[in-house]
């Protein structure tokens, strides 16, 4: 990797900019993406799934790494031909040209495996919740969003950035903000800064049924979120449903605690 003519070279020499309606802006600084990377792992040699890896510096960084193979599933096809670059004929990097939203990842790995991307903004939320709550279940997922979203996804009860992100995502992981990137870090500098997520599976995570209920709790709960929980939960069993989980039917969202949430959906009216 050090052999390797810069990031910003790179995209000067195939001709790439960042496109708007991908949502993409590149971090081309390798001593923050290696910094990433190091708060991703150890990788113990297990495979690493990178989404929207576009010019490659996360890449770069976890072919440096202890990680096994490297899989990188890139929508834009302009990228493919400068990630091949980086290819060393080890049978290690795999490119995979695809929309993310649509990939099976247990087709793509064989037994555990890590999930580190800097994610384009305009589908971070739909692939964090799309890693939740699917079939697959990532060993440990360290990812960048918007700061805003970094907040709603590690947010405490009470919290203002407290919402159905964090319900879900704290109900599957543990979570946590691990580093914070100002906008001037990326090229071309978004409007918003950049957090990283540590996001690490719980042992005792909910089984489907439990969290397709909590989905539906919830966004019943959230979507009204100024009204008592036994109005904007009337049509999922209201103050009964409260009262079998021992939540109070006149508390409002933001005051019930992911553990509330969780015996919500288990609870049986």
């Amino acid at each position: 990797m050090t052999d390797l003519p810069s990031l910003r070279e790179t995209l000067d020499a195939h001709g790439l900019s960042a496109k708007k309606s991908f949502g993409q802006h590149f971090l081309l600084d390798l001593n923050v993406t290696r910094k990433i990377v190091r708060l991703a792992g150890p990788f113990e040699g297990r495979a690493v799934i990178e989404v929207g890896p576009g010019p490659g510096g996360l890449t770069r960084a976890l072919l440096e790494s202890d990680a096994g193979r490297v899989v990188l599933v890139e929508k834009d096809p302009r990228f493919v031909p400068l990630l091949t670059e980086l290819d060393d004929g080890s049978g290690r990097l795999e490119i995979i040209q695809a929309d993310a939203l649509k990939v099976k990842e247990a087709e793509l790995v064989d037994g555990p495996a890590h999930l580190v991307s800097n994610l384009p903004y305009n589908v971070g939320t739909p692939l964090l919740i799309k890693w939740l709550t699917g079939p697959w279940t990532p060993h440990a997922l360290t990812l960048m969003f918007q700061k805003e979203v970094a907040q709603r996804v590690a947010a405490d009860v009470g919290d203002d950035a407290y919402g159905r992100l964090a319900v879900i995502s704290q109900a599957v992981c543990e979570a946590r903000v691990v580093m914070d990137l100002p906008a001037r870090a990326f090229t071309p500098p978004p409007r918003v800064d950049s957090a990283v997520v540590h996001l690490t599976p719980r042992h005792d995570r909910p089984d489907p049924s439990v969290l397709k209920r909590l989905e539906q709790v919830t966004a019943a709960a959230f979507g009204q979120r100024r009204k008592m929980l036994r109005s904007s939960l009337k049509t999922l069993g209201g103050a009964a449903l409260c009262e079998a989980a021992g939540i109070d039917p006149d508390a409002r969202a933001e005051t019930v605690d992911v553990a509330g949430f969780l015996r919500m959906a288990r609870a049986e009216i």
